[in-house]
């Protein structure tokens, strides 16, 4: 899932509008800028962490020919060894914390002005459709930022296979030795994609602008129910963990919530990641999808309705270490910089 900061829940576990409450026992800083800074560092440890299960996850949903995660996992080990599995990496980890910064900033504003206009104060405890439409809001944003990254990401991350496809056999290769002096070289061609700037440049001159949000139409289903879902069970689920007499959930509570959000975010979004990803990957060579509803179409008559579901064990066992990493993070840096300040 993607990764996500914890908000910090007033009385009851609903969500604040606007600044909110040091922990009692966590040591966490209540200023909201400082917070979603430091939420920004943890997101880049999670997509660190979740990044090799992700590229599993892309080449499942993609390619037909896995038959399931660990024969996924075996082929791109053998062929590529452990580089293979964080293909396109260093994109998403540049620009995770603009992303977090955005969607988050866009959601304490959203939820603030939210309370102010239906309670008259930013500090109003807001219900749960307030927190599911500003949730959804922040969603809806970081599609506009997102996009391009995830293109360059799921066209670096499948491009072996396209490669494998145009591959000479061996016995080409052995019956003309003069042609091919250096067999490595000339077995495999080059790869279209040299890097995550290079495939921006080259979809951009190829494609145009659309190229870069190829995708965005499923990318915006994705997110915007996704957040929502996020944010809202994250606070029903702190909620529900706050023990008996207090009005906030613990440290051990907020992970756990966190992790279990990130879970059900991910099943309600895994079938329009599966579309999104394929129509991402539908740039090199001839385009097999026309469209958002040609890629439904097409992908459940061919594989049948499962194939929506492709990448949904993975999404879900990604979503909580991933969430549980952030949370992790961003505690350790919030306890070392108050220390040193102090």
């Amino acid at each position: 899932m993607r990764t996500a900061e914890p908000n910090r829940p007033q009385s009851g576990g609903s969500i604040s509008c606007s600044r909110v409450a040091a922990w009692p026992k966590g040591g966490w800083i209540c200023d909201a800028h400082v917070r979603q800074s430091w939420s920004s560092f943890g997101c880049v440890c999670g997509v660190a962490v979740g990044y090799p299960l992700d590229t599993v996850k892309v080449r499942i949903q993609t390619e037909p020919k896995y038959t399931g995660i660990w024969h996924c996992i075996r082929d791109t080990y053998r062929q590529e060894r452990v580089w293979g599995f964080y293909r396109g990496l260093s994109l998403p980890v540049c620009t995770v914390s603009l992303v977090s910064s955005v969607s988050f900033g866009t959601y304490h504003h959203c939820l603030s002005h939210i309370c102010r206009f239906r309670y008259g104060s930013a500090d109003a405890k807001p219900s749960k459709a307030d927190i599911t439409l500003s949730g959804c809001a922040s969603g809806l944003v970081r599609v506009f930022l997102t996009s391009p990254t995830e293109v360059a990401k799921v066209r670096l991350q499948t491009q072996t296979q396209m490669q494998q496809r145009r591959r000479p056999s061996a016995s080409w290769a052995s019956a003309s030795p003069t042609v091919c002096p250096v067999p490595p070289a000339c077995l495999v061609p080059a790869p279209k994609y040299r890097g995550p700037l290079h495939c921006l440049a080259t979809v951009a001159r190829e494609e145009g602008l659309r190229g870069l949000y190829k995708g965005s139409s499923a990318l915006l289903l994705r997110e915007g129910h996704s957040f929502a879902t996020y944010f809202l069970s994250y606070a029903i689920l702190s909620e529900w963990l706050t023990p008996a007499g207090h009005i906030q959930p613990d440290v051990l509570a907020v992970l756990v919530a966190g992790g279990c959000a990130g879970v059900l975010a991910w099943a309600v979004a895994t079938p329009m990641d599966v579309i999104k990803s394929r129509l991402q990957a539908d740039g090199q060579g001839k385009q097999r999808y026309r469209g958002l509803l040609h890629c439904v179409v097409a992908s459940v008559r061919e594989e049948g309705p499962r194939v929506l579901f492709k990448g949904l064990t993975l999404n879900c066992c990604r979503a909580f270490p991933v969430n549980m990493v952030v949370f992790v993070a961003y505690e350790a840096v919030l306890r070392l910089t108050r220390g040193l300040l102090t």
